[in-house]
């Protein structure tokens, strides 16, 4: 079968999109896995199929790059918002259907994305770290130097303690420093560090002003650029209008056999 993609890029963070408004095209995981590979196969971090929807703009279904069906990407989630203004499925503003839920998003001139999250309803904890479910279930840790942190190594040992598996959990390593926060990721499902990482920005950013209870806006370094994180906090360690904010980009088109 000759299959059409393109491929788009959030901060780094790359993913295969296709659209499957027709409902043709049934991958297997074996197949998603061959096609982001990035020796054999195309190269990306995950694989979203637009899909039609009855009860908004389209559907997003988001695969990690091992081939099994995942939890929320934030910055997926922002480029399959690029994506469909480009095939003309949306203008500017869009409601969409994601594996969380629903979700509100606009998009500008520039590719500029805005993507409102879920709500988040509190944050737990595991020894020094914060846990909190931003659509994907996060490990947020405090370091004094992100960048000298072995992210791949530690990052596997904590995604796969026992208390975390058989799904595992994404683990950030975070530094604050005078303009902003900055992050490093090791993604379940990726199985490496990626270059970003919106959900876990999202989580750092919520588990950053933890004792704290008001609107924020804050400013969040990756790898693969730079995002911002705003919403309201309570004192009850609710977050909520949380939105997600920051660049997408089509890199290419093209057609495999697969």
């Amino acid at each position: 079968m000759l299959l059409q993609f393109y491929k788009y890029q959030g901060t780094g963070n790359d993913f295969i999109l296709i659209d499957n408004r027709t409902a043709h095209i049934q991958l297997t995981r074996v197949q998603i896995a061959a096609l982001c590979h990035r020796r054999f196969g195309i190269g990306a971090d995950g694989l979203m199929l637009l899909e039609s929807n009855t009860q908004a703009d389209f559907k997003m279904v988001y695969y990690n790059s091992d081939g099994n069906e995942s939890t929320m990407c934030g910055n997926g989630g922002r480029c399959i918002v690029a994506f469909a203004h480009q095939l003309g499925v949306i203008e500017h503003h869009t409601t969409f259907e994601a594996v969380d839920g629903m979700h509100q998003a606009e998009i500008d001139t520039k590719g500029i994305v805005r993507l409102q999250m879920i709500d988040v309803k509190g944050i737990g904890a595991d020894e020094d770290a914060k846990i909190l479910q931003t659509g994907s279930p996060h490990y947020v840790l405090w370091v004094d130097d992100v960048e000298k942190v072995d992210v791949v190594r530690e990052g596997r040992k904590i995604r796969n303690r026992t208390q975390y598996l058989p799904d595992g959990i994404n683990v950030n390593f975070v530094s604050l420093r005078s303009d902003g926060l900055h992050i490093r990721t090791y993604e379940r499902g990726v199985e490496d560090e990626t270059l970003s990482c919106g959900t876990g920005v999202t989580a750092a950013a919520i588990a950053s002003v933890e004792n704290q209870q008001g609107s924020f806006s804050i400013q969040v370094h990756t790898q693969g650029g730079t995002l911002r994180v705003q919403f309201e906090k309570t004192i009850h360690q609710m977050a909520n209008k949380v939105w997600l904010i920051g660049p997408s980009a089509f890199v290419f088109k093209g057609e495999v056999n697969i």
